[in-house]
């Protein structure tokens, strides 16, 4: 079959698109509301003895990706409002503050990850809703009058500073979105999530990962993952895939020695 989108139908009782591009990790991103500016008050009287309450937001994203890895940047993509067309409250909770935290999404989270999914009221506190305790970004800017929240029991979290917004036009109430990227400054792991090798088990953190239609897929052991390792010796290549910056400068070092002793022969 083939259709074109938004121009011939595709003919199938639910739309495919989604579920072509599978699986799809999850963008469980929390932020905080800003601060609001001081009120104009009479200078005679002392300060208040109480500060504002920002408001806390969680929610899924099922387009969500690394970008790349020295330094590490990372997207999530954010349609409109269904109801009311308007952007989310995490998009402009993140340009107004100029940060977000990720959290992983695992099957042990999974009913928590679905609650906060919901359109709350505004005002209210998806980390409540769902049952979720806090933990606290350090590493951003503000974060001494404003952290942003983090999932305490999620494994894996990273702490990151808004770098930009790209903006697609799209068809509909909830066609345009917004496409956030920002670099990571803080990775948190919890200890128990590495292996004896000291790497990140996903037989332990069991991931989550958004399919088609209501469909989720979890990694969670034997038969579902495998390794692969491209042919050859390229060491540079199989840097960049690794993702590791202290191997990348290794093989960068080694080839500028190697450039140098080839030029006195």
């Amino acid at each position: 079959m083939l259709y074109q989108p938004g121009k011939t139908p595709h003919n199938l009782p639910f739309d495919p698109f989604k579920a072509c591009i599978v699986p799809r990790p999850i963008g469980w991103i929390s932020t905080t509301s800003p601060l609001p500016p001081p009120s104009d008050r009479d200078t005679s009287q002392p300060p208040p003895t109480t500060r504002p309450i920002p408001q806390h937001n969680l929610a899924p994203f099922s387009q969500f990706a690394p970008l790349t890895f020295d330094p590490p940047y990372v997207l999530f993509s954010s349609n409109q409002h269904p109801h009311t067309g308007s952007r989310k409250d995490t998009v402009r909770n993140v340009e107004a503050t100029g940060k977000f935290c990720w959290n992983l999404a695992t099957y042990a989270l999974r009913e928590q990850v679905n609650v906060t999914a919901q359109q709350l009221a505004p005002g209210d506190d998806e980390f409540a809703a769902a049952g979720l305790d806090k933990d606290f970004s350090t590493l951003l800017p503000g974060d001494d009058a404003n952290p942003v929240p983090m999932v305490r029991a999620s494994p894996v979290r990273f702490e990151c500073v808004y770098h930009s917004t790209m903006r697609l036009p799209g068809n509909g109430v909830m066609g345009a979105v917004d496409v956030v990227v920002g670099r990571v400054v803080g990775v948190h792991i919890a200890e128990w999530a590495l292996d004896g090798r000291g790497r990140i088990d996903v037989r332990r953190t069991r991931p989550i990962a958004r399919l088609g239609y209501y469909e989720y897929a979890v990694v969670s052991g034997e038969g579902t993952v495998f390794e692969m390792v491209i042919p050859g010796e390229d060491e540079g290549l199989l840097a960049g895939l690794e993702g590791s910056t202290e191997r990348v400068e290794k093989w960068e070092k080694g080839e500028k020695a190697e450039g140098k002793m080839k030029a006195k022969l």
